[in-house]
Parts: structure tokens; sequence; C-alpha cells
């Protein structure tokens, strides 16, 4: 019997909201209805970043994600406390780059390849991160980002209660934690520890007792000073990676959240982890509902630095695409299911997403009618479904084609649905017009050869060089193969003739 099995079977509240909130919870692995322990306020902690390299487009879906079930949270008038860890210390590679108790320090490995001190690289690191949050529409000013080398002794303080309370051991390397202590250990997706065989992990360190135990705090290595280590009743070291989100959400949200998500790869390790030593503390539930989104792959193949197939969004507005075009894509997606990356895909929802900013700047007006409340309560049901962003945007494309609704009803009613959505509809119209002219640029010479692409970049560095003659020159180059230039105030494009 597990052992928090009764939560599922608890009298039903009425949701804050009218339209009910359902979330896939992979503790149980159904959807199941959104009941916070606070009637009016949710506390949501979200994995972040190992803040060791960028964040590629796959790294960034997780933080969509999160976004996405704010906003939704909020749509359904709850208030949110959120967090976002920042790992700069005890993340170690291991033998596949995953969760290990052995390995080099990947913030402290980064540091050395960059030739810069952790610090300088960590405080790099987050502030791109931060950034590139920022260009994906995510409000980084109402988010508590928590590092974890600022929980040092919030952590120390953890297995020290951990140790008096008889769930860990120590080896010549660091401290463990015991997991046939804790006798629920991988209930979270259903992790069967029986099946589980001795492998390369228990042979690089023979002093542990079961595959799955892991560190807790480990020991600097004899006659090695490392970058960032601290003084400890075990000796000097520095955490063990999982302890720090433990830790830190004890601090700063208590110790029993509503929500806590991550990538699928956290979920057999990282965050079965992390209820073991929360639970083995408090004797409470830790989290009430895991929330976790899928992997997406790029060209069809796993995203991998080994293979060279990472893609950054600096490389994405490197083609003079818009970041929120990204966005768009991915929330084309359900945040469960895999999506397959592809220039070409995210060339279409770079179209489609040009089509709704045009509609918005150029045909809906500056007025707000009335939000429609057929077209609301749809997409309030499909986002209420495990944030079901594709029928929202088919809700919302069919709003856009409706000949009977009056134009300023669609802009606040389109406004409505961008409280979840984030794509920039409610940040301003000077905002959105320089955006859509430089999607519309992009999309316009999208089909022209890359000859006549180059013509036109020589002519229009003519023109800014004032060099007329040169410039008219190669307009007739151009137009002699088949091509009509358009200029205007600020640039040129091309279209084929007739």
């Amino acid at each position: 019997m597990k052992l928090f099995s009764f939560w599922k079977k608890k009298s039903v509240h009425t949701p804050h909201s009218s339209e009910p909130l359902f979330l896939y919870n992979t503790l149980h692995g159904e959807k199941e209805l959104f009941v916070p322990r606070n009637p009016k306020s949710v506390k949501m902690y979200n994995c972040g970043p190992t803040v060791y390299d960028h964040q590629h487009l796959g790294n960034l879906r997780s933080y969509i994600f999160a976004d996405i079930l704010k906003r939704t949270l909020l749509y359904n008038n709850f208030t949110v406390s959120q967090v976002i860890n920042i790992t700069d210390v005890g993340h170690l590679t291991g033998e596949n780059e995953g969760d290990a108790d052995h390995g080099e320090d990947k913030v402290e490995r980064g540091a050395k390849k960059a030739g810069l001190s952790t610090k300088k690289l960590v405080e790099s690191i987050t502030r791109e991160f931060k950034g590139e949050l920022e260009k994906l529409n995510i409000k980084t000013s109402n988010i508590l980002f928590t590092k974890a080398t600022d929980y040092i002794k919030d952590q120390i303080a953890l297995v020290k209660t951990l140790e008096e309370k008889g769930y860990t051991y120590t080896t010549k390397d660091g401290v463990y934690y015991d997991t046939s202590k804790f006798h629920t250990y991988g209930e979270l997706g259903n992790v069967s520890t029986m099946n589980l065989k001795e492998g390369a992990r228990v042979e690089i360190n023979p002093e542990k007792k079961h595959l799955t135990d892991f560190a807790l705090w480990k020991l600097s290595p004899p006659g090695e000073k490392r970058e960032q280590e601290w003084d400890s009743p075990w000796g000097v070291g520095f955490p063990g990676w999982h302890v720090e989100c433990t830790a830190m959400i004890f601090a700063e949200l208590g110790r029993q959240i509503d929500i806590h998500t991550g990538g699928i790869d956290h979920i057999h390790v990282h965050h079965n982890n992390e209820i073991a030593q929360a639970e083995a503390i408090t004797k409470k539930q830790y989290v009430k509902y895991w929330l976790h989104n899928a992997f997406i792959t790029i060209e069809g193949k796993k995203i991998s630095k080994s293979i060279g197939n990472t893609i950054l969004l600096r490389q994405v507005e490197d083609k003079g695409i818009a970041p929120l075009a990204y966005r768009y894509w991915l929330l084309t997606g359900h945040y469960r299911n895999p999506m397959n990356f592809t220039w070409e895909a995210l060339g279409a929802s770079e179209i489609a997403f040009s089509r709704l900013l045009r509609l918005f700047v150029e045909k809906l007006g500056t007025k707000n009618g009335v939000v429609q409340h057929n077209y609301k309560e749809r997409f309030h049901k499909h986002i209420n479904d495990d944030l079901d962003t594709p029928g929202a945007f088919a809700v919302l494309w069919e709003l856009v084609r409706d000949e009977n609704i009056k134009a300023e009803d669609k802009r606040v009613t389109l406004l409505d649905f961008d409280k979840v959505l984030g794509l920039g509809l409610i940040e301003g119209h000077r905002k959105l017009i320089a955006m859509l002219k430089s999607i519309e640029k992009k999309v316009a010479t999208a089909n022209i050869p890359k000859n006549i692409r180059n013509l036109l970049q020589k002519r229009e560095e003519a023109r800014a060089e004032k060099k007329w003659e040169e410039a008219d020159k190669l307009r007739t180059a151009i137009e002699d193969k088949g091509y009509v230039v358009i200029d205007t105030d600020s640039s040129s494009q091309i279209e084929k003739k007739g």
C-alpha cells in the first residue's frame, strides 16, 4: 500500500475557479483535480539549470511549461509563490552526464574550460539564462531564484537531521542516504528497486550498500583543493545535488508544497531522492502534485553535445526569428508529448505567429470590446485540462476566423487568452510592430534563392555607403534574374516577377 494513497481518496473540495483544473500527477500516473493545501494560494518549485554552460532549446522547454502552468494558476484566480533553483555546485558528471555520486563537478569543470572562476561563470550563465527567459516572455521579477551555494548551512542541517534519524551512513568519500530505510522509495514513476541490477555506480564505490543509495555530503578528495568547498561535521566537502533542492524548498516554501516540476529525466532518481529526504524528516507528504515535461529532439535525434546538435536561443535569433516564435511552436504541442524540432517546423510557427500579430496590430484596432464568453469558456476548459495548449490554440484560431464577432470583441478576448499563452499581445503595439516587421522580412525572403539574397545584401551595403551607381547595377542584376526590388525607407525586399 502506498504511504500517501489516502490523499487521492479525500473528499473533493470546490475548486477556486468555476472551471475545475485537472493536472497530470506523475505520483499517481493520472489526471487529478487540482486542490492546493491553501484554497487561495499555490506553492510551486521548478527544477532549474545547472549553470555550467548555455541552456539549449530543449532545456528551455521546462521553463516555458512552468510559465504556462503558473499563468494557468493565475487565470484560475490563485496566487502563486514560485521558486526556480540555480545549481552552482554538487552536480557531478558520472558516466553519461546524468545523476551520479562521482565524477567532476560540472560547474568547476565548466569554469576551467572557460578560463573563469566558478563565481564569474555562474554569474555569466545565470544572467544569460534570465535574459533568455525574458525574451520568451517569462517574467523573472515575480520568481525567486535560489542559488545552491547560498543555502550551504541549510543543507548541512538537513543532512545532520537525517543522520540523527538513522537514515545515513558514512564512507571514505562522504555521507550517504540509506534508501532501504525509506520503505516507499521509488514510488514516484513506479520505480522498481527490486528489478535494478548492480552496476557501475556500486563498483565505483564498493562502500555503497545499495545501488539506489545517494550522496548527501561529498568529501573533497585527499590532496585536492576544490574551488567550492565548506567545513562540515563530516569534513571539508560539498553538498550532494539532491539535497540542495530539498533544503531550498524547506527554507523558502516550507516543508509541504503543492507543485514540483521538472523534465522527465528527473523522475526516477532526482525526484525520488528528494521525496526520500524530505519525508524521512517530516513524516508528511512533501509534494502533492508532481508534473514533468517531455523532451524535444532535433531533426529526430536526442539533443547531445557529443553529436553537436544543440541549438541555442541566440542561434534562433541569428536567423532573424523572434524567440516568441519558438514559444509559439512549443505550445502547439502538449507539454507531456515529445516534440521534434526542425527549422521547417519553427518556420511554419513563425508564419502563424506573424499572422496573429498582423491581425492584432492592423485589423483589431485599439479599443476593447466585450469578452466572448462562449470562446472564453471553451479556451478555459482546454487550458484547465492539464494545460491543453493545442486545444486552446484551436479555439483561438476559430475566434480569429469568426466573421460574426466584432473586431473590438476579438481583441479583448485574444488579450484574455494571452494571459495564459504569453505571446506578448499585451506588451503594446510598438514592440509588436517591430517584431512583425522582423518576422515578415524573414518570411518574405524565405523562398528567394541564396544567390539573389546575396545580391540584395550587397545592394543594401552599397546603399548604406551611398554608392548609388553600384546599387543601381545590382538592382539591374537582380531584375535580369526575374525579380523585382522594392525599396522602403529602412530596407529593401525582393519579389519574383509576375
